[in-house]
């Protein structure tokens, strides 16, 4: 067992190191305007003005500032962020291609997190099956006995009674 200290370096990551020119931000004097903008009225979303702000921080082309570009550390302080959050929007902003807009926006998800249950087929399906006669002893379809039938049909999936009820809801089906 070893008793003591040891003195140990830091690891130093890319993020720790200084701001290097792989990723310089050069905004334009209407691209600062619209960022400056947006800074200083309240009515955008959080993630927009701090991003907004990083990228002003990190501006090579600012007019009023008479000293080099401040390191990604100071940025970071300075937006009260992470500097992993500085590094991630200033590569953002070089692969968006200097694309204001879309270094500060939210990415629209290109496929939902859980596809659908209910497809126009399925849907299509439950009301054809909502539109036909009710099983015998029944004088009309119930949500509950329509998830019975759905359930014993193989090619539509497991819907809940709620489910079925959105689907002919949505579909403007009355259930007489």
């Amino acid at each position: 067992m070893l008793v003591g200290t040891f003195p140990l370096t830091p690891v130093r990551s890319e993020s720790m190191m200084s701001r290097s020119k792989s990723h310089p931000v050069a905004l334009s004097a209407a691209d600062r305007e619209m960022l400056v903008q947006l800074v200083r009225t309240g009515s955008h979303p959080a993630q927009q003005v701090r991003r907004a702000r990083i990228l002003l921080e990190l501006d090579e082309n600012d007019p009023g500032r008479d000293s080099s570009v401040p390191t990604q550390e100071v940025v970071a302080e300075r937006a009260g962020v992470h500097v992993d959050t500085v590094v991630k929007t200033s590569k953002a902003y070089a692969e968006a291609g200097a694309d204001i807009e879309a270094t500060i926006s939210r990415r629209k998800r290109a496929t939902p997190p859980v596809e659908p249950k209910v497809t126009g087929e399925v849907e299509a399906r439950l009301i054809a099956l909502a539109c036909s006669s009710p099983p015998e002893g029944h004088a009309r379809w119930s949500l509950r006995l329509l998830e019975k039938h759905v359930a014993l049909t193989d090619d539509i999936p497991d819907l809940d009674h709620s489910t079925i009820g959105k689907v002919l809801k949505r579909g403007r089906f009355v259930l007489i």
